[in-house]
């Protein structure tokens, strides 16, 4: 069984910084793409950042410029670095891994920023 475990989540100020993290732990012989996704309250689940196992990333024109994702592929951890931050980035934080032929999904992490 494989499971992911968030952390990192918390209130923080506008403007301020959080870094998440997502630790992978089970039997996984490869992890081919790890990633940050949210959820806002009444709002579908979105695509926050994903970086692949060579290292290539793809964001969300939200969050380009103010957050990075890195991956520790040794520890199969994966972290989500968030500068600048602003209210509208207040969500569940999930993180999610792609394995061949199945993916994985963490309890999620509360980000809260105030205004």
């Amino acid at each position: 069984q494989v499971q992911l475990v968030e952390s990192g989540g918390n209130l923080v100020q506008a403007g301020g910084s959080l870094r998440l993290s997502c630790a992978t732990s089970g039997s996984i012989l490869r992890i081919n793409v790890m990633g940050w996704y949210r959820q806002a309250p009444g709002k579908q689940r979105e695509l926050v950042a994903i970086i692949s196992s060579v290292g290539s990333t793809n964001y969300a024109d939200s969050v380009k410029g103010r957050f990075t994702i890195s991956r520790d592929n040794a520890k199969n951890t994966v972290y989500l670095q968030m500068n600048s931050l602003k209210p509208e980035d207040t969500a569940v934080y999930y993180c999610n891994c792609k394995v061949p032929g199945n993916e994985y999904w963490g309890q999620g992490t509360q980000v809260t920023v105030s205004s």
